[in-house]
């Protein structure tokens, strides 16, 4: 152990270079205790430093990197910062999700996560700190939001975990705390549905719109439809006949895949439905000529008027300008109610939940039940409809 009266130019001659010392800077004013753990391919020492005013302190961050050296641990790099342990997730952590989640990954970490805690040292990070942060979050935020930006803290850190550093992850030791009330879901009347496709007629909206309220289509579903999985004919002569039909087989998710197994489904199309497709396909012809070379031919049935992909941004604007030619607020709706509003239209005339667990595409009625229990609530009042008419009041008799 070296004294306090060592000069400092003794100190940095005593150094052993390469396995570890401390030193002091008259520039930053403070002791640094540096550690080599390696070196990279081309021969160049990877170095860990620690620094403090306290020569006593810095030597015990010496020794603790030294102790985990011995014992064979990894060294946590002391200047990585929770932002760069979150950018260099959104950078390579995603790889295998769409880009409409990475913009969202995205949108989350740079306006809630790298604001509040990107500054801090990865390694000084404590549960605590994450506590205080999520606790913080919750009073404005939605319960489903604070997960959401909890779970991307704990994967940026894992893979910093993974990539030596730091030793552990403390977001896993912090739960979710509950937010704010979230926007509940809603479904259109039969009326508002009415009015809602009499409003899209003849727009580019209209056979999007349609097959959202009849079929209940994800729109990210409709978003990745194909011509090439369109039947508009079917085979009445067969046996049984084969009613036209399109092929819900693909989304805009990561590798084209459905949200789930079942989501993978072929729908029978409604009479009107055929209409609109048929329509869209004119439409679509008309707008090929239009954009002459610049048209990119992708086979998409819901492409823009130059044939490529839609966003969902671009849909919503879309959706958004139809209900502006209604009695409709376009501000308080989003495409996917629409998926809700099928639901409720098939729910109210009796159609069973196996029946639209199926045709929703879901993974099981579980999921219907408590995902759409608003737009089902017809069918959950059955019994208690039944039971009104076998016992009409209190005094009545049983039947």
């Amino acid at each position: 152990m070296m004294t306090d009266n060592t000069t400092n130019s003794d100190t940095a001659k005593r150094r052993p270079r390469g396995d570890g010392g401390l030193r002091w800077s008259e520039k930053r004013q403070r002791w640094i205790a540096e550690i080599t753990i390696g070196y990279t391919p081309a021969g160049k020492r990877i170095v860990r430093t620690a620094s403090d005013k306290s020569k006593t302190r810095a030597l015990k961050k010496l020794h603790e990197k030294l102790r985990d050296r011995a014992d064979g641990l990894p060294s946590e790099d002391t200047r990585y910062t929770v932002a760069q342990a979150v950018q260099n997730w959104l950078d390579h952590g995603l790889s295998d999700r769409d880009e409409d989640t990475r913009a969202k990954c995205r949108s989350l970490a740079q306006n809630h996560i790298i604001p509040d805690l990107g500054a801090r040292k990865l390694r000084e990070l404590s549960a605590d700190d994450v506590d205080t942060w999520l606790a913080r979050k919750a009073e404005r935020l939605s319960t489903d939001t604070v997960r959401q930006i909890r779970s991307i803290l704990k994967r940026a850190v894992t893979r910093a975990q993974k990539r030596d550093k730091v030793k552990r992850n403390v977001v896993l030791l912090c739960d979710v705390p509950q937010g704010r009330v979230g926007r509940p879901s809603k479904s259109l009347t039969l009326e508002q549905v009415g009015a809602v496709l009499n409003a899209a007629k003849g727009t580019a909206m209209y056979a999007y719109i349609v097959l959202s309220l009849l079929i209940g289509a994800r729109t990210e579903e409709l978003r990745a439809l194909t011509w090439a999985h369109v039947d508009l004919d079917g085979s009445p002569d067969a046996e049984p006949p084969v009613p036209p039909s399109i092929r819900v087989w693909r989304s805009v998710r990561a590798g084209g895949k459905t949200k789930t197994k079942k989501s993978r489904r072929t729908l029978a199309l409604p009479k009107r439905c055929v209409e609109a497709l048929r329509f869209q396909r004119d439409l679509q012809t008309r707008q090929r000529e239009a954009a002459g070379k610049a048209w990119q031919e992708h086979d998409l049935v819901f492409a823009s008027t130059v044939g490529t992909a839609r966003n969902a941004n671009n849909v919503l604007r879309s959706f958004r300008a139809v209900l502006a030619a209604t009695d409709l607020d376009p501000a308080a709706w989003t495409p996917r109610e629409m998926r809700h509003s099928f639901v409720s239209v098939l729910s109210a005339t009796g159609v069973p939940i196996e029946d639209i667990s199926r045709l929703a595409g879901h993974k099981s009625t579980e999921v219907t039940e408590t995902v759409y229990w608003h737009q089902i609530r017809p069918a959950l009042l059955a019994g208690a409809e039944a039971m009104d008419e076998i016992f009409p009041s209190p005094d009545g008799e049983v039947k």
